[in-house]
């Protein structure tokens, strides 16, 4: 059985983890009752943390020796010396102590999430068990549907096999699967796709001139790439702006030579304002 299946308040006082992943959820306080601070509007005193969970302050004492290190970690703070005195100078505090604690916020949900034999403290980690059942509800329900998806158009790229380029069917279904996984995909730099409009730009052309070349260039970037390596690149079919389905050259970035070769034949000499040549990785080299 997991911890959040067991649905009870030992799941925080227990587990430091568990405490660990919920403790940022500090609206959950003002939602249990109404809470006071310092004048600050940052700040708890321990009596008013004992106030707050309707216990003895003696027993927050008593809770931070116990769990100081967790506390310190949350932004509990012993403050002294010149610290004090602004803090007392800011928030009207009369007393003569030389040392006050602090707790922020964060540190009261961390005692909440520790103090037994508090009502006030049971029922801040009953809203807390339930938001964390209710995320991790819609984190499942996220990642059922990315499932659905990648095994749909899994099967479409399946169906695709032999039909368009086999490099450019495996980066797809890299790209799949890793969506469906929640993680990014994990792509050589070469493989990466390369779209001769991108390229273009990348050389400083405006949209009237990336319009004017684009097409010879891509028909002398696949002559020159089949002249070199003895075959036609790969293809890849896509959807056009006017809704047909057009086939295209599935080019990526080992192509990336060839793509500067004809520039440099063909067009170098016509738009002597383009940037250094691109590098594998995408950037200037």
């Amino acid at each position: 059985m997991s911890i959040l299946a067991e649905n009870t308040e030992q799941v925080l006082t227990e587990s430091r983890t568990m405490r660990a992943a919920t403790v940022e959820r500090t609206d959950v306080l003002t939602k249990v009752k109404a809470l006071a601070l310092l004048p600050d509007g940052v700040h708890a005193t321990t009596e008013l943390v004992a106030g707050f969970y309707e216990v003895g302050t003696e027993t927050i004492k008593s809770l931070v020796k116990d769990h100081r290190a967790e506390l310190v970690e949350n932004g509990y703070r012993v403050l002294s010396g010149q610290e004090l005195r602004s803090l007392k100078d800011l928030c009207g505090i009369e007393s003569q102590s030389r040392a006050l604690a602090l707790f922020t916020r964060r540190t009261i949900l961390n005692v909440g999430q520790l103090l037994t034999g508090s009502d006030v403290a049971h029922r801040v980690r009953e809203y807390l068990l339930n938001v964390e059942a209710s995320a991790t509800t819609v984190a499942r329900t996220e990642a059922v549907d990315r499932a659905e998806l990648a095994a749909l158009q899994m099967r479409v790229l399946a169906a695709a096999g032999g039909i368009v380029d086999a490099k450019w069917l495996e980066l797809k279904a890299r790209h799949v699967a890793a969506r469906a996984l929640g993680e990014e995909p994990e792509v050589a730099p070469e493989g990466r796709p390369l779209y001769v409009p991108d390229f273009l730009r990348g050389k400083g052309l405006k949209k009237a001139d990336i319009l004017s070349v684009q097409s010879w260039f891509g028909r002398r970037a696949a002559a020159l790439y089949e002249a070199e390596h003895g075959e036609r690149p790969g293809t890849r079919t896509e959807d056009t702006a006017r809704g047909s389905v057009r086939e295209t050259v599935a080019w990526t970035y080992a192509a990336l030579p060839v793509f500067e070769e004809v520039w440099d034949r063909y067009y170098a000499a016509q738009f002597p304002q383009a940037p250094a040549q691109l590098s594998i990785t995408g950037g200037a080299a």
